[in-house]
């Protein structure tokens, strides 16, 4: 912390990493999906498919909002609707092929962007930071 107050260390981690985050985002800009669209695809392709309100409560929004993301996703071809195995009045949403190249792709971008800029760094550096990674996802699940 040298000469920082805890307060204010806290404040520039958190911009650092908000920083860091926004970065990798707009590596993958091209996509043009929304953090929300991004979230919903990533939940589709580890989870499979789920109903509206599933999502809205796997991702804590509102069914409305959810609702409007997965119409907008619809419309782009990205997921597509299907009858629910055992209730007739719910549809599962499920990701479509071109869904699941459109996430790749974004993936892979972000990937690329973020190995180019670790290369940067030092072995030391590389190390570090991967230490901190550990210590941040163990503060994420907390």
């Amino acid at each position: 912390m040298q000469g920082k107050s805890p307060d204010n260390a806290a404040i520039e981690f958190a911009q650092a990493i908000g920083l860091l985050v926004r970065r990798i985002r707009a590596a993958a800009s091209g996509h043009e999906l929304s953090l929300s669209e991004s979230a919903v695809l990533g939940r589709l392709a580890k989870d499979g498919p789920a109903t509206t309100a599933e999502l809205a409560r796997a991702e804590s929004v509102r069914p409305q909002s959810m609702g409007a993301t997965v119409a907008t996703l619809e419309e782009t071809g990205l997921v597509h609707r299907k009858p629910h195995p055992t209730d007739g009045r719910q549809v599962k949403i499920e990701l479509t092929a071109k869904g699941t190249a459109v996430r790749n792709s974004a993936k892979d971008a972000k990937r690329t962007w973020l190995a180019q800029a670790m290369a940067q760094l030092s072995d030391d550096e590389r190390e570090t930071l991967f230490k901190a990674g550990e210590i941040i996802k163990r503060l994420a699940d907390s």
